[in-house]
């Protein structure tokens, strides 16, 4: 399967990027009306929240 392959690209990107890839996902789960993958992107929208405001907040103690 592309499970391990998914997981090492999820690993590598941004939050926005995560942000996106959720975005897709959903609406792709919207649209086959699979919940498998609609929820995966739900949770990959929630992560990708957290991860912007890690890296912000990493951003602004390198900074600072």
């Amino acid at each position: 399967t592309n499970e391990p392959e998914n997981e090492h690209l999820r690993d590598g990107l941004s939050g926005l990027g995560q942000k996106i890839l959720g975005e897709i996902e959903t609406i792709g789960g919207i649209l086959t009306a699979d919940p498998i993958t609609q929820a995966e992107g739900e949770f990959n929208l929630e992560v990708g929240e957290l991860r912007e405001e890690i890296e912000e907040d990493l951003e602004e103690g390198e900074n600072s």
